[in-house]
């Protein structure tokens, strides 16, 4: 009667899966991490070309432009009159990050121009304007 028990005792051995899930967790919330999280303005951009461009390093604020004179930051469509209050916003969450401005070709420079000098009232150092591969 002892090997019969023997022979229950093995049928019911299990593997142990929790280990596993462990690792697997551990490597889920590795990626999710360091995953790169890119924001956008919200509206596709037609950028004017260039044939010199700097590409910036690290963070960024992107701001865009569209042809009709809207401005959008953080996927929202913002009036003038508080761009400078989001760019402080976001430049207060990520004080190494510079300003993009991605003017689309059509828009007016008067606009432009505008965000620019709400982005330098906001205290950012580094604006750049964003252009097409020339």
């Amino acid at each position: 009667m002892a090997a019969h028990e023997e022979l229950e005792d093995d049928d019911e051995t299990e593997i142990n899966l929790t280990p596993m899930l462990d690792v697997v967790f551990i490597m889920l919330i590795f990626f999710i991490v360091t995953a790169v999280f890119v924001k956008q303005p919200g509206i596709d951009i037609d950028r004017p070309t260039a044939i010199t461009r700097e590409v910036p390093q690290g963070g960024a604020i992107y701001v865009a432009i569209s042809p009709e004179g809207e401005i959008w930051i953080d996927g929202d469509a913002v009036e003038m009159s508080a761009v400078r209050l989001q760019i402080e916003r976001l430049h207060s969450e990520n004080p190494e990050a510079g300003l993009i401005i991605q003017s689309d070709a059509r828009a007016r420079n008067e606009t432009l121009i505008a965000v620019m000098d709400a982005a330098k009232e906001a205290g950012m150092a580094d604006v750049l304007i964003a252009a097409g591969e020339g």
